[in-house]
């Protein structure tokens, strides 16, 4: 596109042009007084016409947050600039879940000597996946008399992480499968936490032996240790429907914030006491992540969440059970809201399976207590709803019976007293048949 005359510029030709023909038709003087000044205007502006349009690169200072934390949005008008060009304006279309600084997300900015940068702050608010819009620049010449819309080179993308809440669980797995976590075993072995001094045995390594009791005693002593411990936890992210509003990381939250918040802080937690973790999307057929341990796989996990979507397929109880196949010795974490009926039949095969499974609650508050209100605050609220409601909280009991607490997830704590129940019925006795 080339330099285009702007309005103040048409303007100022057809007054000028008008005034100048009133004073010669009518010989009115007065009325050329008053047109050449915008006569020079309008020729002055079209002499200084810029002959070259500017180049522009846009750029991000990080294009991987958090929740609520901010970056710069920088567009920088580099190359030769015409000395004819006088201001560079620029405005990004506004996107949901962005907040800008300033508000309006328009900036203007006068062109100086070399390059001219501008930048607008942006905010995420909600995590996911998204798209800066290319921006709007113009480009203006002296006196406001030309103009040309730059484009830039593409649209940004802004990566947003699910904020953890930095949960934290007193016992944090109560059927350990391995030997390479963080935990204390129930039972003896290479670890790092003291267990005590015993006599030396056959098989015991000579860096355990204690010198300092042997040479007392004058018989060989070495320093026991308790086993390190981890298992399989395996985070079960319902996405196939998004109950409640959701309002960003400043307001409400629905069943569906909260279960990928909850499962980034569950995953974080874990993955620092050794645990391997593994995260099973059931509204995605391949998408999911593979157990491990370390902070790369929190990485992982967390780039995952990212593209969590209440659009995921609908998956039936045998889809689930044939495409998530799930160690029986696992800890199973289930964030769902529970209303699925596919959901809560795959939870029952994974009891009778033998894992260990824990149900958390991601319904919203205010929809979850919703049975419990008085009549007249309930009325506006469709009736088959709340009949739902009350099937669900059946169901829900039913769960208990088989052995499945269910507990609303309410950041760190949450998981503690079920995961203490857990771990003390997996350390009982079993009576065999």
């Amino acid at each position: 596109m080339k330099w285009q005359p702007t309005h103040a510029q048409l303007r100022a030709v057809c007054v000028a042009a008008g005034l100048l023909v009133i004073a010669v038709l009518g010989r009115r003087p007065d009325a050329a007084v008053l047109g050449l000044p915008l006569a020079f205007i309008a020729i002055w502006g079209r002499y200084f016409r810029p002959s070259e349009r500017p180049e522009v690169a846009t750029e991000l200072d990080a294009d991987v947050l958090f929740e609520g934390q901010a970056t710069t949005y920088r567009l920088r008008v580099s190359g030769t600039l015409d000395p004819d060009i006088d201001l560079i304006v620029a405005a990004l279309p506004r996107t949901r879940w962005f907040r800008y600084d300033p508000p309006n997300a328009a900036i203007a900015e006068p062109v100086s000597h070399g390059v001219v940068s501008l930048e607008v702050g942006v905010r995420s608010e909600r995590w996911g996946l998204r798209q800066l819009e290319q921006p709007n620049i113009i480009a203006t010449s002296v006196l406001g008399g030309y103009r040309v819309p730059v484009s830039s080179a593409r649209a940004l993308s802004v990566s947003t992480l699910p904020l953890r809440e930095g949960f934290e669980a007193v016992d944090s797995v109560p059927r350990p499968a391995g030997l390479v976590g963080l935990h204390r075993s129930r039972r003896p072995g290479e670890g790092t936490e003291l267990a005590g001094v015993r006599p030396f045995r056959t098989g015991d390594r000579l860096r355990r032996i204690n010198w300092a009791v042997s040479a007392r005693t004058n018989e060989l002593h070495v320093t026991s240790t308790w086993s390190d411990r981890d298992t399989e936890v395996v985070i079960l992210l319902d996405t196939g429907g998004e109950v409640g509003i959701s309002e960003g990381i400043d307001g409400r939250s629905s069943s569906l914030d909260t279960a990928v918040r909850a499962a980034a802080s569950i995953a974080e937690h874990y993955l620092r006491h050794g645990d391997r973790v593994r995260l099973i999307d059931t509204g995605m057929v391949v998408r999911g992540v593979r157990a491990g341990s370390g902070r790369a796989h929190l990485r992982r996990i967390l780039d995952v969440l990212v593209h969590a979507d209440r659009k995921g397929r609908q998956q039936d109880e045998a889809q689930l059970a044939r495409r998530h196949r799930i160690r029986s010795d696992s800890l199973v974490l289930v964030l769902s809201p529970l209303l699925r009926q596919s959901m809560l039949g795959y939870i029952v095969t994974l009891v009778h399976s033998g894992c260990t499974v824990i149900a958390v609650d991601t319904l919203p508050p205010d929809v979850a207590d919703l049975i419990d209100l008085e009549q007249h605050d309930a009325k506006s609220w469709p009736l088959a709803w709340r009949l739902r409601l009350l099937e669900r909280r059946a169901e829900l009991d039913r769960l208990g019976d088989l052995g499945v607490p269910t507990v609303r997830w309410r950041g760190a704590g949450t998981l503690d007293e079920v995961l203490r129940d857990a771990a003390r019925v997996a350390a009982a006795p079993r009576m065999r048949s």
